[in-house]
């Protein structure tokens, strides 16, 4: 508020206070008395040389720290921005740091399961041509114990069918007879 409009709104509350003090039996506010009317001139003097006194320095001097206050927040917060965008490059950095190196570690992986694949490939082959080879192996031994025991069947069958007749009949067979019936009942069974 300037000056100007003040003076006359204090000067007007001065003329008006006198009254209704008065009035309501306020004896300090009484302006017949010249000691009361000096010491509110004085004051008003003093109130009004304070005030121009503080409009022309103190009231700068806070609107400048107001001012310089208002600028650095500005600065910090323009820092804080630089400082936020900074470790945000640095989190997306980061980021596809981690993902890179997430990618080789399992390409790394893929390619000792592959290797291990292989290797476990490589090594069911040779046991399975290893245990192919065995089982040949043992077929054939079965095959030529099956053949001996085939021609021993035969030897023991024709020589139990003799034994047998000449017990029970007291003769001795024809052997080459008693060889072509053992030898027709074993092809009769599939086993001659």
């Amino acid at each position: 508020m300037k000056l100007s409009r003040i003076v006359p709104l204090m000067a007007a509350g001065l003329l008006i206070l006198p009254a209704a003090a008065m009035a309501k039996g306020m004896p300090q506010l009484d302006f017949s008395t010249p000691l009361t009317l000096s010491q509110v001139v004085w004051g008003a003097i003093v109130f009004i040389v304070l005030y121009i006194m503080l409009s022309k320095t103190g009231l700068p001097m806070v609107a400048s720290v107001l001012e310089e206050r208002a600028t650095k927040i500005a600065k910090d917060l323009n820092e804080a921005r630089a400082a936020k965008a900074s470790a945000d490059a640095g989190m997306a950095e980061a980021d596809q740091a981690t993902a890179k190196a997430r990618a080789e570690s399992q390409a790394a992986i893929n390619a000792a399961l592959e290797q291990a694949k292989n290797a476990a490939a490589a090594q069911a082959e040779t046991l399975n041509a290893r245990l192919e080879k065995q089982l040949h192996d043992a077929e054939t031994q079965i095959a030529g114990a099956r053949a001996s025991a085939m021609s021993a069947i035969r030897q023991v069958a024709s020589e139990t069918a003799a034994t047998v007749v000449t017990r029970l009949t007291g003769l001795s067979p024809d052997p080459a007879r008693v060889d072509n019936a053992v030898a027709s009942a074993l092809a009769a069974r599939g086993l001659g």
